[in-house]
This record gives C-alpha cells, sequence and structure tokens, in this order.
C-alpha cells in the first residue's frame, strides 16, 4: 500500500477496501456452505481478509486527527 495524503485518495482507498472485505466475505461464506468446499481455498480468503482488515483500520487511523493528551 502506498503513502496516500489527500484525505479524498484516503477515502476513495477506503471504500475500496471495505468493498473488496464484504466480497470476500460472502465468497467466504458461499464456499463454507456448499456441498464441497477447498479448505484451502477458504484459509487464503481467510489470511486475505486479515490483511485487508489491517489496511481498513490503518488508514482509518491516518484519517483520525492526532489528540494530543
Amino acid at each position: 500500500m502506498t503513502d496516500i495524503s489527500d484525505p479524498e485518495e484516503l477515502q476513495s482507498a477506503l471504500m475500496k477496501l471495505r468493498m473488496e472485505h464484504g466480497d470476500l466475505d460472502a465468497a467466504i461464506d458461499a464456499m463454507a456452505t456448499g456441498t464441497s468446499f477447498d479448505r484451502l481455498q477458504i484459509q487464503r480468503l481467510k489470511k486475505r481478509k486479515l490483511v485487508l482488515k489491517d489496511q481498513i483500520a490503518k488508514l482509518e487511523s491516518s484519517l483520525l486527527p492526532d489528540i494530543i493528551a
């Protein structure tokens, strides 16, 4: 992930990551409820989903202003 400083670009990147995260969630659910599913593929999707979750958290924290206590 590249460093983005423009708030609009951050919001756009955040939206894309959230959409991909949701798509992966739906794909994992669909695969898990099927009669035959590939455990390895599901593990890979879950790992990718976790990476996306970390990236989303990082972008969200960069959008919040620093508060000095």
